[in-house]
């Protein structure tokens, strides 16, 4: 087996529908493709030229837990051959609540799934409709109960900032799910992205993001409650019982190479990220014609890679520490940030100690307006 890589992403672009946030690869209401997918996708495969054994494989969305039961035990045969977790890997599937059944949970244990990542978004009747989900609170409830029953480790995602949420309500978010026992949580602010439907009801004015000063506060309020609640944060959005970190996130962020498969999925050599095609049909129609599905190569110079190295690392809660910075990237990080940081240390968004660096509590709300001084 290839030794070099030991993570691996697979995109399973498929949906119920189209969130009115959502400008992921995705297409919704094609259940007629799955077939071809997996045809696809197993061509894809081929380009290794032998298995990899894994520490952490992805599967991730779309929603894979679309594909039913059964699609996902075929998925995994199509993956067999080449993706092989090893016995103590971390294997996540992303699931939507309304997918999630008996049949689904003997599927994952039978595929080897041991963490399922729950796009919850918001257990709040009002955000969840705005937010254009179709599951509710007690498939919520019902779901992280069988889940965790069923001995998998449960990550939940939950969105912040969504148009008429309020402080409460987002508050009671987080107090439910942590009651529920879920081990990881992922906490993200609503972003406006440009081709959503939710960006032209904005340019429309028909629906309006909450004001800067209360996306903060919620955002602290996310701290304060899952902290208060046993919950490390150890990146900006991530929140984790002990020992419940996402590892294969933490592969992303240590820069370690990994692979990737489907329409619109990114893989890493280590210098160069390569990024697939994101039409899920043309993804299909050129594998199964034999032809490339490369849309873009991000061709990174080693001091390009190491700025993009350093602003992973400052986005975690133990920072970066110098030396072994160095080791790892071949620069100081110094010779590339150290204005900024001085910046950030005397603004009170960085703590600077000559051997770490880390952000604050105020540079972490802060976080997506500093790296422009760094990359």
């Amino acid at each position: 087996m290839k030794g070099d890589i030991r993570h691996a992403y697979v995109h399973v672009p498929f949906c119920r529908h189209r969130c009115g946030y959502c400008d992921f690869t995705l297409v919704a209401g094609r259940d007629d493709l799955f077939e071809d997918y997996y045809t696809a996708l197993g061509v894809e495969l081929k380009r290794l030229a032998q298995p990899i054994e894994l520490d952490t494989l992805y599967l991730g969305g779309g929603t894979p837990s679309h594909l039913g039961p059964e699609g996902i035990k075929h998925l995994f045969e199509v993956l067999h051959d080449v993706l092989r977790p090893a016995s103590a890997a971390e294997v996540t599937i992303e699931a939507n609540p309304l997918d999630i059944s008996e049949a689904s949970v003997e599927a994952f244990h039978s595929c080897g799934i041991n963490r399922v990542s729950l796009g919850v978004q918001s257990l709040n009747a009002l955000t969840l409709s705005t937010l254009d989900r179709d599951h509710r609170e007690d498939d919520v409830r019902r779901v992280m109960r069988l889940l965790l029953d069923s001995g998998f480790i449960v990550s939940v995602d939950l969105i912040i900032a969504a148009p008429k949420q309020t402080l409460d309500a987002a508050s009671r978010d987080m107090e439910a799910i942590t009651a529920l026992g879920a081990q990881h949580v992922s906490v993200y602010c609503l972003t406006w992205e440009q081709g959503t439907a939710f960006w032209g009801k904005r340019a429309r004015g028909t629906l309006m993001p909450v004001a800067e000063d209360i996306e903060h506060e919620m955002f602290e309020l996310a701290i304060d409650r899952l902290s208060s609640s046993g919950y490390q944060q150890y990146e900006v959005s991530n929140f984790a019982q002990p020992e419940m970190m996402c590892r294969h996130n933490e592969a992303y962020w240590d820069c370690r190479p990994w692979e990737a498969f489907g329409p619109g999925a990114a893989r890493f050599d280590g210098q160069n990220r390569i990024t697939n095609i994101r039409s899920t049909s043309a993804w299909i129609k050129n594998l199964i014609a034999g032809k490339g599905v490369t849309g873009d190569v991000d061709a990174m110079t080693p001091e390009g890679a190491a700025r993009e190295r350093l602003v992973l690392g400052l986005r975690r809660r133990r920072g970066v520490d110098r030396i072994s910075f160095f080791r790892q990237s071949g620069f100081q990080v110094d010779d590339l940030a150290k204005k900024p940081i001085q910046e950030w240390v005397a603004a009170g968004f960085a703590d600077d100690d000559g051997d770490h660096v880390r952000l604050t509590r105020s540079g972490m709300l802060l976080s997506d307006s500093l790296w422009s001084a760094v990359l």
